[in-house]
């Protein structure tokens, strides 16, 4: 039973006993008696993972922002056996001229519960903890419609780490056109999610010019440096989406779908995409690259109007499907 109990009911219930404990509880008591612990809890038997998971679980809390107390027993200090843990209502609690309406509280939880794995996983995890702990209740309907965003890009965390950090990255990177990745060294500034793709916004550390990267194009494990770097100035993110949104504006393609096909309909939907009256399609894009990849994989469907980089981008492309498979 044990096994099937969640860390996140088991530090909720870890947080629920300790608001509700005006004294506090010793470990022996809450190893005892919560859930999660409770379980598996042997009275005189060896109660070593027991009480190291306990010791991972305060830790977790406190990096929630919860303040746990720990209050040594009167003439007896560094006695761990009778030591009591407790969680003022008056630290926890939020402030009194803060409240959530239903629909607000109802948002909060689905920007929790949108990341289904990737970086934020466990930092939307806690999200959701904090939130539970607080009281703040949800529309349970409008959370059966909750999105989800995936991460499968191995590059995410470790970038967003440093980002946190503020530490120098390295990792190899292949540009289109390239036969080989080169080393990059650069300052990591933000990660934006923009027309489905992930991009690292990085400044060059030797030169300060700030370039975006598509982390679907890092080859090799990211290696975060020990080098420090200053807080960066002005908005990263904000500046990075405004130069994606700049250059999808600018960039566009003159495409021919064929009428109820799945590449109309998948065209169509893209964001900014509009049709001619003689029918053609302008499609916006960041990456011709990336466009290019996207257009081989609808075959037949659509051909490429204009421009000539794109049309020689998705001829070479089907070329080499050609010759590689006779």
């Amino acid at each position: 039973m044990a096994e099937r109990i969640r860390a996140e009911e088991r530090l909720f219930s870890l947080v629920l006993a300790l608001l509700t404990s005006e004294h506090g509880l010793t470990k022996n008591e809450i190893l005892s008696t919560v859930q999660g612990y409770r379980e598996r809890y042997e009275f005189g038997g060896d109660l070593t993972n027991l009480e190291r998971q306990f010791e991972r679980d305060k830790d977790d809390i406190r990096e929630l922002g919860v303040p746990l107390e720990t209050l040594e027993p009167p003439g007896e200090p560094g006695n761990n056996q009778n030591t009591r843990y407790r969680i003022p209502r008056v630290g926890y609690e939020l402030p009194h001229d803060i409240a959530f309406t239903p629909e607000e509280s109802a948002l909060l939880k689905l920007a929790a519960m949108v990341w289904r794995d990737g970086a934020a996983s466990a930092e939307a995890r806690r999200a959701m903890l904090k939130l539970s702990g607080l009281g703040v209740d949800t529309a349970e309907l409008a959370l059966q419609y909750a999105p989800r965003l995936r991460v499968r890009d191995a590059a995410f965390e470790p970038l967003r780490s440093a980002i946190e950090k503020r530490r120098v990255v390295r990792f190899g990177y292949l540009k289109p056109g390239e036969d080989a990745p080169t080393q990059r060294e650069l300052a990591p500034l933000a990660l934006t999610r923009f027309a489905e793709l992930w991009h690292l916004y990085a400044e060059e550390p030797g030169t300060g010019r700030r370039k975006t990267f598509l982390l679907s194009r890092i080859t090799t494990p990211v290696t975060i440096t020990k080098t420090e770097l200053p807080a960066p100035d002005g908005d990263p993110a904000a500046e990075s989406r405004a130069e994606l949104e700049k250059l999808w504006a600018e960039q566009s393609a003159l495409l021919e779908a064929q009428p109820s096909t799945d590449a109309e309909s998948r065209l169509l939907r893209r964001p900014g995409t509009s049709r001619r009256d003689d029918g053609l399609l302008v499609v916006h894009f960041t990456d011709l690259s990336v466009l290019a990849d996207q257009l081989c994989s609808y075959g037949p469907e659509v051909v490429v109007i204009a421009p000539e980089e794109l049309k020689r981008a998705v001829r070479s492309r089907l070329d080499r499907v050609g010759g590689d498979h006779g």
